[in-house]
């Protein structure tokens, strides 16, 4: 898939961290394609995805006002592996279409990131010219994610145990921030290598 300038895909597991990183990138004047607000766009109210998300599941999917019940789906597709394979088949072509075209849309600049949580687990990869990852230790990821999403710990490992392995992660990536610290050291990171990444493409 071509673009007009070059997309990169910034990727981290639940807590990383990859939020502020995106910030960090957006205050450079890079646009910010973001998979998961693309990802809520097909099970609107109304939307097909959902209506087909319901004959499947039963009308329990759904919340009072029509909404798709997330906390209920994301228990049934943790528990069942099929049924998160069938939820995946039918999403994923939808939210690759409108991520690209998100990104055809985007204004031009020296480069695009594509924010995904789900970027190595998806054909999303084939988007992008390099693979950013934040990363960070799996006790500050728990830690972190609890604190943030109101959760035990044992619901945060199981989240991370659903996601792709943290080494596996590290092998895909051309670019690691290392998120072990205080947020602005992030932010750091992100400032040095948006320079890295300019020079790199000017010089192309």
């Amino acid at each position: 898939m071509a673009f007009n300038t070059p997309v990169f895909g910034l990727t981290g597991g639940i807590g990383s961290g990859k939020s502020t990183a995106a910030s960090a990138f957006r205050s450079h004047g890079i646009t910010v394609v973001d998979a998961d607000q693309v990802a809520r766009e097909p099970v609107e109210p109304g939307s097909p995805a959902l209506e087909t998300i319901e004959e499947h599941f039963g009308p329990s999917i759904l919340t009072a006002s029509g909404q798709l019940n997330r906390p209920a789906l994301r228990q049934i597709i943790f528990q069942n592996p099929a049924e998160k394979q069938w939820l995946e088949n039918l999403l994923h072509p939808i939210i690759r279409a409108l991520i690209i075209e998100r990104l055809q849309a985007a204004d031009a600049g020296p480069y695009k990131i594509l924010e995904s949580p789900l970027l190595l687990e998806t054909d999303q990869r084939t988007l992008v010219s390099g693979v950013i990852l934040v990363d960070v230790s799996p006790e500050l990821q728990i830690a972190r994610a609890s604190q943030r999403d109101n959760n035990t710990p044992a619901q945060i490992e199981a989240i991370v145990a659903s996601q792709m392995p943290r080494d596996e992660k590290l092998a895909l990536a051309d670019y690691v921030l290392t998120n072990d610290g205080a947020p602005s050291a992030l932010v750091e990171q992100v400032a040095r290598l948006h320079t890295r990444l300019v020079a790199s493409l000017n010089a192309r």
